[in-house]
């Protein structure tokens, strides 16, 4: 018996551990990294397979071993422990009329995506339109392109950032108070 213990504790200690259920993905230390990097106003775009590499300056462009829908979950969980940021997301206008005849899966891609995106609010815009913002915003904030696996048309997941301490409401609520008279503090004046 005195021989069997050194093998038999080990045994039993490892009958109460598992290992993690959904560990993170190959990817998920390098995404993690790129994304706590960005704040307000730096956008995330979620792409799929022939998105084109953006030349611009501040634009970095990671590809990643993942489709778009687990990308998108991955961001969102992250985004969703973060104070200092919000997300907006946009997605094509041409995506709901999609059709599997023409875009096998893509089905299954919107209900995957849309799990994926715990219940945000999900905007729509033309997808060129979306493409010229995003690559606008290139000049003068952080685009981060995560280019994927998902090979369907019109597949992009557009990711603004807001601050996520103090929202658009908030800030033209200041910029009104502040037009309308408010008297602006001199010197050592207390700010109230």
């Amino acid at each position: 018996m005195k021989f069997l213990l050194p093998f038999l504790i080990p045994a039993f200690m490892g009958c109460g551990s598992r290992p993690p259920e959904n560990p993170p993905p190959a990817w998920g230390a390098a995404v993690s990294r790129e994304v706590a990097a960005l704040g307000s106003r730096n956008w995330v775009i979620v792409a799929e397979s022939s998105f084109p590499v953006i030349s611009r300056r501040g634009t970095r462009t990671v590809v990643i071993d993942g489709e778009i829908p687990e990308v998108v979950e991955y961001i969102v969980n992250l985004l969703e422990q973060s104070e200092n940021v919000r997300p907006r997301f946009t997605t094509a206008r041409e995506l709901p009329f999609l059709v599997n005849d023409l875009s096998p899966g893509v089905d299954q891609f919107r209900e995957r995506l849309n799990d994926a995106l715990h219940g945000h609010a999900v905007n729509q815009m033309d997808h060129r339109a979306l493409t010229l913002l995003a690559q606008s915003d290139a000049d003068k904030y952080a685009v981060l392109v995560l280019k994927t696996k998902t090979a369907l048309p019109y597949s992009n997941v557009y990711i603004e950032l807001d601050s996520g301490f103090w929202d658009r409401e908030s800030e033209a609520r200041l910029r009104l108070d502040m037009s309308g008279g408010a008297q602006q503090p001199q010197g050592n004046e207390k700010i109230e």
